[in-house]
């Protein structure tokens, strides 16, 4: 195996003036990597053909890396596992473009890298407290969240695409229950919304769950996540939904977290929605009696 697979040395040229969040997160991961090993970034910078700031460049998300340079880094630091190298070699190829880009002037960054993200993942498990999930929103519950803005509207029904499709990624989602009984857009947008999840949950990739009010046991139910499954769960990423904008966090032990507490939330709530069910089960105790239940209650608003 060549040290050096192109025999030409790396200088930091060509740097990124924009970098995406999956970007950033690629070059985290090199950097475990190489952290991992015990190696400085000058040294396996003298293996890679590197020189200069160049490493740091790379695992900064500022410069990006050949799959050539990928495999040898990969093999440097003994990384042999296929999924998270086959994981890594898809986040390495990718450029940041994607049909998202067309939205650039209308939806904050972060909106875009969620999109890229999601574009990748292999499953999705998504956490909601007072909103219904976006991803099964309907186009008048949007609205009303987006303030009526169209581009934002259209680029969440843009997105939905992801779970739709024939080919739709696996969707699992926990919703507490204070999100059914939000009255956004007044009880007739809330009511075809809540319809609207029933018909979601009949695609074979769609999983819902609802978080009961009357739940005795408390697991941080207060902040809203979504995590997005990578190739590896090394390579798995959470979104974090804040009052100043969503942040990603792809700290292993952190992902690790969110990923526990995600499984306690399945746990916790309600039996999952089975729209093929014949009715609602005594005292509302699954998810389908529940919406059935705040159905029943908005017909007389």
């Amino acid at each position: 195996m060549s040290d050096n697979p192109s025999g030409r040395e790396v200088t930091s040229v060509g740097l990124r003036s924009v970098i995406s969040e999956r970007q950033r997160r690629f070059g985290e991961e090199l950097r475990r990597l190489r952290e991992a090993t015990g190696m400085s970034g000058p040294e396996i910078g003298e293996l890679m053909g590197m020189k200069g700031p160049a490493v740091s460049h790379t695992e900064a998300g500022r410069l990006s890396l050949n799959i050539e340079r990928l495999h040898v880094w990969l093999d440097v630091c003994e990384m042999t596992d296929p999924d998270y190298r086959a994981g890594m070699a898809t986040m390495c190829r990718s450029n940041g473009k994607g049909w998202w880009n067309d939205y650039r002037p209308h939806v904050v960054p972060e909106a875009l890298d969620l999109a890229e993200f999601e574009a990748d993942s292999t499953a999705f498990s998504n956490y909601q407290t007072l909103l219904i999930p976006g991803l099964l929103q309907t186009r008048a519950y949007s609205e009303v969240i987006h303030d009526y803005a169209e581009k934002k509207v259209e680029f969440r029904r843009r997105r939905q695409q992801v779970v739709t499709a024939e080919d739709a990624t696996p969707f699992h989602a926990v919703i507490h229950e204070a999100a059914l009984q939000m009255m956004y857009g007044g009880p007739t947008v809330m009511r075809d919304q809540l319809n609207h999840l029933i018909e979601m949950s009949r695609l074979p990739r769609v999983t819902i769950q609802i978080l009961p009010f009357d739940c005795t046991v408390y697991a941080s139910t207060d902040t809203a996540f979504m995590l997005m499954h990578g190739a590896h769960p090394r390579l798995d990423t959470v979104m974090l939904e804040n009052p100043h904008g969503p942040t990603f966090l792809g700290d292993p032990a952190g992902v690790a977290a969110f990923r526990r507490k995600f499984d306690r939330l399945k746990g916790m709530a309600l039996p999952p929605l089975d729209a093929s069910a014949p009715g609602p089960s005594p005292a509302f105790r699954d998810s389908w009696g529940m919406i059935q239940h705040v159905r029943y209650k908005l017909l007389g608003r």
